[in-house]
């Protein structure tokens, strides 16, 4: 349990790390921002967050990370996560979820934004704004010493006002040095999570998957990263870093130009 395992906890300056990990990852979010629109292929999106990383003196942490391929993951309509960037060319209608996470002075910064490409169906925005709603309630319902439980509590009852699902097999993860490590935040309440408790200066990760139809996954076989909704219906999520205080929660990944708080798509 989480609970005593005080390495878990960041010292001030090892928060202040952490807050400048978070703040380059969002600023590469603003940078790519512009270009996520139609007639951009996926593979661009990567090649524009690979060099700006390296232009910048840091490290794209998705490249080689488990044999990954690129620096970062691009999920495209029923991808819902782990997309491989490719010749795919965004066409209005889509939506396209961009997952970036950078290494700066060894430290993490983790992020994600669900983009709207043009002009998309009602079903397209309502399951996009149902995946942001639902990482700002989560954000807003945890305190110092909460239970990790709460988080999936909050996104699930959002979610069923819509009937959406939400996936259980991929979660939310503890960030720093390493890029996934204790705690594990899962997006529906389990007794594990209501075991863990979120005490002052352990940073992670919440990143609320919504599905259109069913919670049910699919694993690529031929890649072996791509993970699709089994009913191929659309997929959107949002993630951003935390960090508990004393205080309570503080985001470390929040962009100047993207949406905030209470954001309508």
């Amino acid at each position: 349990m989480l609970h005593g395992r005080r390495h878990l906890q960041l010292v001030d300056s090892e928060r202040d790390a952490m807050r400048v990990a978070c703040q380059f990852n969002a600023q590469l979010m603003d940078f790519v921002r512009p270009h996520v629109k139609a007639g951009i292929t996926t593979e661009a999106i990567d090649r524009m967050v690979h060099e700006y990383t390296l232009d910048h003196g840091h490290t794209p942490a998705c490249l080689n990370y488990q044999g990954f391929p690129k620096s970062c993951c691009t999920s495209v309509n029923e991808v819902i996560c782990h997309g491989i960037p490719d010749k795919y060319e965004l066409k209005e209608g889509d939506i396209v979820n961009v997952d970036l996470t950078s290494i700066v002075d060894g430290w993490h910064g983790d992020q994600s934004e669900t983009f709207l490409i043009g002009e998309v169906t009602p079903e397209a925005r309502q399951v996009t704004q149902c995946a942001f709603d639902c990482l700002y309630l989560a954000i807003d319902a945890i305190y110092p010493e909460c239970r990790v439980s709460e988080i999936g509590r909050v996104i699930v009852e959002e979610a069923k006002k819509y009937n959406f699902g939400v996936v259980e097999e991929f979660v939310g993860h503890g960030l720093g040095r390493r890029f996934h490590q204790d705690p594990s935040i899962p997006h529906v309440p389990t007794r594990a999570a209501h075991s863990v408790r979120l005490l002052p200066g352990v940073c992670f990760t919440i990143e609320p998957m919504i599905n259109i139809g069913g919670a049910a996954t699919q694993l690529d076989p031929s890649d072996g990263w791509t993970v699709r909704t089994r009913d191929r219906s659309l997929s959107a999520q949002f993630e951003h870093t935390i960090l508990m205080t004393e205080n309570g929660p503080e985001i470390l990944s929040m962009t100047k130009d993207g949406p905030q708080k209470g954001h309508k798509f």
